[in-house]
């Protein structure tokens, strides 16, 4: 009992927005961009350069806000890449999605160490965080809202009708006159704010440094999010509510004495087998089994009794 009280009780909450909001924003970019008809892997990507850039403009300029700023400008250049790469010339998104991570990667390793010096972690006394509201950054505020707002404005706006009809059947949307080029630019762009906006909530909300790869897979949880919810607001916030409360129970189990390698990895074998479930029950939905044959990829079988040929042997 006591350790169960140790695990649970209200400071857990403040932990789980915390955990929650950064992935949040991520999956809601990533449920734009899956309306739009883009499957963008490229979130852990974009998060983690807009991370970098939000302690980079705070150092810089003194004003954490200024590094929110320059992480939302950092999400959106890193989306234009993959906009440009994969809407206009027409390549693959997961390929150029996974390029864009291990670009983010590299270059902001690279650029910890030419502009900070520094090799793994860098933070400063001085480096200037996000105010908090009632023990919450306003980015989480922001996340909070933008589920409803996107909620409504795929149901009930014009634009977000068209959005999801350039995702579902882009071919009758051209036809209406809908620039299906333009709307995939714009989900893709909007979910390099959004991951812009996760990053700066990492690395000056959640704490005030910048560590290597510090998005820790994150931004594929997102994905995971997106997944699992079918890109339905709602949906990604529950799926990044239960992503959340993985997290921060992980750490509070190394409190009790659980190995913290154990505890880390809590969240992510609780998405993976969130994800399996998923997967199981909508093979369930179509009528089959987990590893069967759709019946409309299986071969023809003759029936001998229709046959009209006659063996002579």
């Amino acid at each position: 009992m006591n350790v169960l009280t140790e695990l649970v009780d209200l400071s857990l909450i403040p932990s789980i927005l915390r955990a929650l909001t950064p992935v949040l924003l991520a999956a809601l970019g990533g449920a734009i961009c899956a309306k739009a008809g883009v499957f963008n892997v490229g979130l852990e990507g974009f998060m983690l350069v807009g991370a970098f850039a939000a302690v980079a403009g705070s150092w810089f300029t003194g004003s954490a806000w200024v590094g929110v700023l320059a992480a939302v400008l950092a999400g959106a250049g890193m989306a234009a890449l993959l906009a440009i790469a994969s809407v206009k010339y027409g390549g693959d998104e997961i390929i150029v999605g996974i390029a864009l991570n291990l670009l983010a990667v590299g270059l902001t390793a690279f650029l910890l160490r030419t502009v900070f010096g520094r090799q793994g972690t860098f933070t400063e006394p001085t480096l200037q965080g996000l105010p908090t509201i009632a023990g919450q950054t306003p980015l989480t505020y922001l996340a909070w809202l933008l589920v409803p707002v996107l909620a409504v404005f795929l149901r009930r706006h014009v634009w977000g009708f068209r959005l999801q009809g350039v995702g579902e059947a882009p071919e009758a949307a051209r036809s209406l006159g809908v620039d299906t080029v333009k709307y995939r630019y714009g989900a893709v762009l909007a979910s390099g704010v959004l991951c812009g906006l996760a990053g700066a909530q990492l690395s000056l909300g959640n704490v005030v440094l910048f560590s290597q790869n510090m998005t820790a897979g994150r931004g594929w949880v997102a994905v995971v999010a997106v997944l699992l919810a079918q890109a339905a607001p709602f949906g990604v916030l529950l799926a990044a509510l239960l992503f959340a409360t993985a997290e921060a129970l992980g750490f509070r189990l190394q409190g009790v004495g659980l190995p913290s390698q154990l505890a880390s990895a809590t969240p992510y074998v609780l998405t993976l087998i969130a994800l399996i479930v998923a997967s199981v029950r909508a093979r369930r939905v179509l009528g089959r089994a987990p590893g069967e044959v759709p019946s409309e990829d299986r071969p023809p079988v003759e029936n001998p009794a229709a046959s009209t040929h006659v063996s002579r042997e």
